[in-house]
């Protein structure tokens, strides 16, 4: 807890000067104040962000972490906890929706096993960080240790680390894990204070029965291990995912490097959430790329005060959502660094009314 504590510490707010100097760049252009809306939001949040007048987003990774989830012996998913496995082997074959966004955009992905019910075969395109076989069921008590949560938390400021070693322009997270929308939705009702209904969808695609019986063991998870709202760790421990943690620590890493974290959907969404009640200052750090089908991650972004760039209907994880977002981020820096000025294009500027 002490490395969490110590990075913590170096989350301080994003520089409004750079915002002024960005907002006067973006004035300056060949075109109509304000007329690239959310375009022009989000470049000036990247360069408050990155405390300069960004030059370019070259270097776009996505972390799209797995772990499986004990929860899954209720029933609460349509299918089975090996697809966690099977879809990792996927991602490493190319052959995921994320894969194909992130060629689209031109990105990296960097596929963990943090905490996958089974033994993957090596390979040099996985990164193995295993904490666990999964969590426990948390129907029957909590999903993991303190520990274990803390650890899943520094796996995730490990590997923002190791990549930005390697330069860092923006990041994104996505993830991947059967079962987990039912912990996402236990730690949204935590920290949100909704009710279960409000908040939990059908995931991959329950039915009305399937659907009832997942809000039920929410409940009943809930219930059993009384998760503490005051406290992040603890919440996290009792009902949460070491692929929940895992980005948690990424949001936290980035925001204390001065990088742009994109959030994916709603389980990356429960992330930002665990990442808000350790330190509210990284929310100015965070885009939210886009706002989910899952009703609960609505809820999300209205707690954490986020506007979503799109709104597409999505519901698929793995980072496809964040894929799309840091396109549209790299398209405002492009646009702020790229577009002729009035005075450079010779161009007359509106008369003053």
């Amino acid at each position: 807890m002490k490395r969490i504590s110590r990075l913590v510490e170096n989350i301080s707010g994003i520089n409004q000067e750079v915002v002024k100097k960005a907002q006067d760049r973006l004035d300056s252009l060949t075109k109509p104040l304000g007329s690239l809306g959310r375009l022009e939001e989000l470049a000036k949040q990247i360069c408050g962000i990155k405390g300069e007048l960004a030059l370019g987003l070259d270097n776009k990774v996505i972390f799209t972490l797995a772990a499986d989830h004990g929860v899954t012996d209720e029933g609460v998913s349509v299918y089975p906890k090996e697809v966690t496995a099977q879809m990792v082997y996927n991602f490493l074959n190319g052959g995921a929706g994320i894969n194909v966004l992130a060629k689209h955009v031109g990105l990296k992905v960097v596929v963990v096993d943090i905490g996958v019910a089974s033994d993957l075969k090596a390979s040099p395109k996985l990164l193995i960080n295993k904490i666990n076989y999964g969590t426990k069921n948390m129907a029957k008590g909590p999903a993991m240790t303190r520990d274990e949560a803390i650890k899943a938390i520094c796996v995730g400021i490990d590997l923002f680390e190791e990549e930005f070693k390697r330069g860092l322009d923006i990041v994104g997270i996505g993830e991947m894990g059967i079962g987990n929308t039912t912990a996402a939705s236990a730690i949204t009702a935590v920290f949100t204070g909704k009710s279960v209904e409000e908040i939990t969808g059908r995931g991959a695609g329950l039915g009305a029965l399937g659907l009832k019986n997942k809000i039920d063991i929410i409940k009943k998870s809930l219930v059993i291990n009384q998760p503490d709202p005051d406290c992040a760790i603890d919440v996290l421990s009792k009902v949460g995912g070491f692929e929940i943690a895992g980005m948690a620590g990424i949001i936290l890493a980035a925001s204390a490097n001065k990088i742009p974290v994109v959030i994916d959907g709603f389980i990356s969404g429960s992330a930002a959430l665990v990442a808000y009640q350790i330190e509210p200052k990284v929310k100015d750090y965070m885009i939210a790329a886009h706002c989910s089908v899952e009703t609960g991650h609505k809820v999300i972004l209205e707690y954490l005060g986020l506007k979503p760039l799109l709104d597409l209907d999505l519901r698929l994880g793995e980072g496809t959502g964040a894929a799309l977002g840091i396109g549209l981020a790299d398209a405002a820096i492009k646009i702020l660094t790229q577009m002729a000025t009035f005075k450079s294009a010779n161009v007359s500027e509106k008369k003053n009314d």
